[in-house]
Parts: C-alpha cells; structure tokens; sequence
C-alpha cells in the first residue's frame, strides 16, 4: 500500500499534506510528486548512499534553483549494476538512517530509497543505455561496464523523478560529462547541473570512501589533490610567462636573443627566466603542467603505505580525449589511485589560453 493512500479524503479525492520523509516506491514517490511537485520546480540529486558534506551541498545547491516551494528528491541506491568483478558492492556503507536525516537537514523534500528488486523489477535489465567510446576512457578502461549501469541507472532514476533539474557532483568528471551528453544525446527533458567538488580541510576530496583509509593511507592519499594543486599553480606560471612574452614586440625572437645575451654575460638566472618566456611565447604548456603532477605523485609511490597511480590525464571535457601540448581552452586534469585497498578519484578544471 502506497504511503500516501491514506492521505485521501472520501471519494479518493487526495489531501494536500507535508510529504513522508522517506519513499520507498515508485508508487509512493509519484504519489509524493503529484502532492507536492511544482511545475518548473523539480529537481533531483542522485546518490548511492553514505552521504556527506559533499551530497549536502549538491542537495542546498538544488534548493536553491527549485525555491522553498520547489520539490527536491534525493535518491539513494547502491546500482549493483556499476560494481565490477572484485569491487566493493557488498562493502559499500549503508547508512539510511543518517543519510535520511542529512538529506532533510539539507533542504531535500523526500528521500526515494528503493530496493534493487523496485528498480529492477524482472532482473538484470536485458536493454542498457551504452556508453560508447567516451566511457571506455579513463574510469571506464580501469572498470569495463560501469559506465554502462551507471547510465543505465541514472535514465531509469531520471524517468522515475521526472525532474526538472538534476545536480551532480564535478568531482565524477567523466560521470557528469557523460550524463549531459546522454541527456543531449537521447533529448532528457532535463537540466543537468554540475556542483563543484567539495573538499575537507586538508585538501582531500570528499567521498564516501575516504571512511576506509587508515591515518597512513589518508597522508599519502592527499598526493592526489597535491598533485593537482601543483599542476594548476604550474598553469597559472606558464599563463604568466606568456602574458609577459605577449607583451613583448616581436616576442619570441626577442626574448630568443635577450636569453643568449644574458647567457654570455654569465647572468644564468636572468637567462633561465628569458629562456621560459621564449617557450612560453611559443605556447604548449600541457606538458608541463602534466608534468608538475606526476611530480608529486611519483614521490607519493615511494611512501609507506605507497600510492599506486591508475591513471593521470588530461583531458578535453567534451570527450575526454588527451589535449595536444598547443592546446588553449577548457581541459580536465583527473587522476585516480590506489591506497592500500582503497581506489580514489579526483580532477579539477583548467583552462589554457587564459591570459589572451
């Protein structure tokens, strides 16, 4: 019986009241939607549970759009479909009850936590939603299949909510890359909405699997935002030395000679700083700022406990593809690793050309 049907006055006429808290259904879920939806005004935040500062802040974040009257469903349901052979589907945490009182303090309007067989009604769908070439990179070749039920999931979870907007968290780069481009793709009349990574004090990016490093493993697992902090601040050196090489006439050829010019007057700093410019004027700098990470994460594999890099890379956020050393626009510099048993992702945007 629906949580709602005795909500219905006599006649079957329905009653407009405060929406339960949590939803296990789709029957119970639609019941809350026609109750208290409002047109333009629905949004949804997708989760697998375990929730965190991070969730909380996709879930304000969706407050915020939809207004105090608008209708925020927060979703919560381990996909057994995006865990691989050997992952960590019956490891994962499971903690409804705190993620019910999260999700309310947080603005959401119900929680819609169904069981598998809810989502899944017949098994394992026999028809997916495929990633395609773009979610065979990166995440994608080190876990075959999963972006194959996480989309799969996600469109399912998206007709269900029916939302208007759907929020998700920038921290699953290639995730939400690929979710807009299945909306785009397959017209979801949907809005999808990318929220900046949340972090803690000390850097490391939040997830719900932080909670299974040791003090050791958190100290060596912080080389990935390390990493990426240095690689930005690496850009940020490289869009300096192009501005001043922009601003010099005839900017490569003058900064070429003022460099051999120092060098024979022994002025060895001076020369190195001309010698940058030179470069810099001639652009090509993703090398570089790929560099200054793997810097930070080769040292990181000679910790104890050591970290063991899946994969750095950096890439066009329209497909994921690696950029050209001469690229200029936006690009993504992600990484994943391993510490200890734990598998950790992390990325942030860049964008090349910036001082044009």
């Amino acid at each position: 019986m629906s949580l709602f049907a005795s909500k219905r006055a006599e006649g079957g006429r329905p009653v407009r009241h405060q929406p339960a808290e949590l939803v296990p259904t789709a029957e119970d879920l639609h019941d809350a939607a026609a109750h208290f939806g409002t047109p333009g005004g629905n949004a949804v935040v997708m989760t697998m549970g375990a929730l965190h500062e991070g969730h909380a802040t996709l879930i304000r974040a969706a407050r915020e759009r939809v207004g105090a009257k608008g209708f925020v469903v927060v979703t919560v349901f381990v996909n057994p479909l995006q865990f691989g052979a050997g992952e960590d589907l019956d490891r994962y945490p499971r903690t409804l009850d705190a993620d019910l009182e999260l999700a309310l303090d947080a603005g959401a309007s119900v929680v819609f936590a169904p069981s598998v067989d809810e989502v899944y009604p017949g098994g394992e769908p026999q028809v997916r939603i495929t990633a395609g070439p773009m979610g065979e990179r990166l995440e994608g070749a080190s876990r075959p299949g999963h972006f194959d039920g996480m989309l799969t999931v996600v469109a399912k979870l998206l007709h269900l909510t029916a939302p208007d907007l759907a929020f998700f968290g920038q921290k699953d780069a290639q995730q939400l890359a690929l979710i807009r481009r299945m909306a785009r793709d397959l017209n979801f009349p949907v809005e999808i909405v990318g929220v900046e990574t949340v972090r803690e004090t000390d850097g490391l990016a939040l997830s719900s699997r932080n909670r299974y490093l040791s003090a050791g493993e958190r100290r060596t697992a912080l080389s990935l935002s390390r990493a990426l902090f240095a690689a930005r601040e690496r850009l940020a050196a490289q869009e300096a030395l192009r501005a001043r090489a922009a601003s010099l006439p005839g900017a490569q050829g003058r900064a070429e000679n003022r460099a051999e010019g120092l060098s024979r007057l022994g002025e060895a700093r001076a020369a190195a700083d001309a010698h940058a410019v030179a470069q810099a004027a001639e652009g090509g700098c993703a090398e570089a700022v790929r560099a200054a990470a793997r810097t930070v994460l080769d040292e990181a594999a000679k910790a104890d406990p050591p970290l063991a890099l899946d994969y750095l890379a950096l890439v066009d956020p329209a497909d994921f593809t690696e950029v050209a050393d001469g690229h200029d626009g936006e690009a993504i510099l992600a990484v994943a690793a391993r510490v200890g048993s734990t598998r950790l992702i992390d990325n942030i945007p860049l964008t090349f050309g910036a001082t044009k």
